[in-house]
């Protein structure tokens, strides 16, 4: 802050000077250099390269740079931009960086050093404390103290054409204060690089839960692709304004075609009850969240679920349990009209209690309200989770329910983050690409499981448009492989969306300069957001320490190598063995491994470690053809890792189509 010295002055002429200092302030609100917000106090630049600094001053305006003992001069174009580049700066700091023109911007406490852009969905935006919170939440925060370490969190954005920057945000110094909602994967990532590195790390957090990685992809990419561009022909660039109003129409057809599916709500106050006939009533299968089966596909509001089961005579009056698996947003559930309980929370199991005497012989009517503001909605889960038990019988729930809608909340008419592809391109990477960075960590992909299949080209599609932007083609780009979630029972027999991903995640490895951490050993069956984010964390940044930083550090499980068919045996062979194969501890046998043979039928395997390899066979399977492992949406019985503790990552030795392999996106979800 600068501080100007006035003379005494009579009040009259105080009172013309204040006038004129206003006047002549407004004259110069634009002449002023203007930076990016991405540059501000506490900000990291980028060591041992040239460094870009760059903004908007008057045009022709002059324009001064210091840095350290460097100075540089330039003057804005006939649009107001300016950029300048100074010399590459050794790891250190802190220093002030001045931007004069006719007014100077003074940023306090800048360092240098490596910079990491970290991005993707919910389990790269799952805070240190906050939603379920890291193990040891507040012990991890107390002591989150590291100055060198200085963090970034990009805010939610769309925007339909390239931003030149982002909304306004602040870099923070790593503290008990700043680290609670910071990516938890991020911090942990950051902090072993800052303790084995011993220079400054910055992270620049740009994520949202939820978004499919097409929204990550500039159009442009999107567009020349051999893969997408056939699609994209059809998906023109279009002002905000533009899909705003094709929003509108949209909606507005949408709503008509609700119209069938929505019963007459005036006898709404007996759908609760046993004896109203909802024969009428379309059908949806459950578990499942309604968005993924048509037509309620973008439905925010209040549905009614109804099934009828049938109770044996001796279960008739005895007590029971019910439980409905996780219900979005909150539910109001009746049996035979009489209510059994409510609950909140998306991701939150309900179970409900059958008192003696309410379950009678014969029909029973399960009744259930749903309400889902926003997101996803309905009633999801494992199939397993949708039950009822009474004297020792189970009664699955799973399956065809009858559906009517009570109301619809009103239409988004905004644009969302998988509305339109690239719109997260745009608002919450593209205002970046002038930063010289080290290199990205990503963790992304449960949004795009449908699509598996497909996403071998979204991913090396997004590192090169990425390095393309921020003006690196060897750019180190570390992501994380999905880890272990029963998103739907999904197996080797009967098809695996999850599987299907990680292979084609793993299929990136082809791009140089990348890795994957293998997290199949941290998942939670139940949770699709688990809480150990510090291996998470922690192993892409042995990656980034062995493959970035030249450390001598074991960074990955073992890898599948080859295979060959032995009689009735396959033996399999890895690399990165480390100093050995193991088995996870806690575990006294090998599992994870299936072998089928021309019949395609898969069935567990008798697995045994051999040296660098794991030789497996089945009684089942005479004449083996093929192994998987870790072949599964829940695959978190797989445990062979090396002596390091590393996991091995899933494979499989055949080339079976799968369920996923003709799916692909769709386009805009407006």
């Amino acid at each position: 802050m600068y501080l100007t010295v006035v003379p005494a002055m009579k009040p009259v002429q105080q009172i013309i000077f204040v006038w004129l200092c206003c006047m002549l302030s407004v004259a110069n609100a634009k002449a002023q250099p203007r930076l990016p917000e991405i540059f501000g106090d506490s900000m990291v630049l980028q060591r041992n390269v040239p460094l870009r600094i760059w903004g908007t001053a008057s045009p022709g305006e002059q324009v001064t740079v210091r840095l350290h003992h460097q100075k540089k001069t330039t003057r804005a174009g006939g649009t107001g931009n300016w950029q300048v580049t100074l010399a590459p700066e050794k790891a250190g700091g802190p220093y002030d960086l001045a931007v004069a023109g006719r007014e100077t911007i003074v940023l306090r406490g800048v360092l240098t050093g490596d910079i990491w852009f970290c991005s993707g969905q919910s389990n790269m935006e799952f805070p240190v404390k906050g939603w379920s919170g890291v193990p040891g939440a507040d012990e991890v925060v107390s002591k989150a103290l590291h100055p060198q370490i200085r963090l970034y969190t990009v805010p939610r954005n769309v925007a339909a054409l390239p931003s030149p920057q982002s909304d306004e945000a602040s870099w923070k110094s790593c503290s008990p204060a700043s680290i609670p909602s910071f990516s938890a994967v991020a911090y942990f990532f950051g902090r072993r690089l800052q303790q084995e590195l011993n220079v400054p790390i910055g992270l620049i957090h740009s994520s949202w839960g939820g978004t499919q990685i097409e929204s990550w992809i500039s159009h442009a990419a999107l567009a020349q692709d051999d893969h997408y561009k056939t699609l994209m022909q059809a998906i023109p660039e279009r002002s905000m304004e533009q899909l705003a109003a094709a929003r509108k129409q949209k909606e507005d057809e949408y709503l008509r075609q609700l119209q069938q599916y929505m019963p007459d709500v005036a006898d709404s106050a007996a759908w609760k009850s046993a004896d109203y006939d909802h024969g009428k009533w379309p059908e949806m299968r459950l578990p499942g969240l309604w968005e993924t089966q048509p037509p309620l596909s973008r439905l925010d509001g209040v549905v009614w679920f109804r099934k009828t089961v049938f109770i044996r005579d001796e279960d008739a009056g005895l007590p029971a349990a019910m439980q409905l698996g996780k219900i979005d947003d909150s539910d109001q559930t009746f049996l035979n009209g009489l209510p059994l309980g409510t609950g909140r929370g998306w991701n939150v199991d309900r179970h409900y209690t059958i008192g003696a005497g309410q379950l009678k012989a014969g029909k029973n009517v399960i009744a259930v309200k749903v309400e889902d503001t926003g997101g996803g909605g309905g009633i999801w889960g494992d199939s397993s989770e949708l039950s009822m038990t009474v004297n020792g019988h189970h009664y699955s729930l799973a399956g065809n329910w009858a559906y009517g809608i009570q109301e619809v909340l009103q239409i988004r008419t905004g644009i969302g983050p998988n509305d339109y592809p690239s719109v997260l391109y745009n608002g919450m990477v593209h205002p970046f690409g002038g930063l010289n960075i080290k290199g990205v960590i990503w963790y992304q992909g449960e949004a795009n499981a449908s699509t598996a299949y497909e996403y071998r080209y979204a991913l090396p599609l997004l590192i090169n448009d990425w390095r393309n932007l921020f003006r690196n083609r060897e750019m180190p780009f570390y992501f994380v492989q999905l880890t272990s979630f029963n998103a739907n029972n999904g197996n080797s027999n009967n098809g695996s969306a999850w599987a299907e991903i990680r292979e084609s995640q793993a299929a990136a490895l082809s791009l140089p300069r990348t890795g994957m951490a293998v997290t199949i050993d941290v998942g939670e069956a139940k949770d699709i957001h688990p809480r150990n984010k510090k291996d998470v964390g922690e192993r892409l940044a042995a990656l980034a320490l062995r493959d970035t930083y030249g450390k001598a550090v074991t960074a990955s499980g073992p890898v599948y190598q080859s295979s060959a068919t032995e009689g009735g045996r396959i033996r399999i062979r890895f690399s990165s063995t480390g100093t050995g194969l193991a088995i996870r501890p806690g575990s006294a046998v090998l599992s994870g491994f299936e072998v089928a043979g021309e019949d395609r039928k898969f069935y567990p395997a008798e697995a045994t470690i051999a040296g660098n390899g794991v030789t497996v066979q089945s009684s089942q399977v005479a004449k083996p053809v093929a192994v998987r492992y870790a072949w599964a949406d829940d695959a978190g019985n797989a445990n062979l890792c090396n002596k390091e503790g590393l996991p091995a990552g899933p494979f499989r030795t055949d080339n079976w189509p799968g369920i996923t392999v003709n799916n692909r996106y769709k386009g805009p979800q407006q």
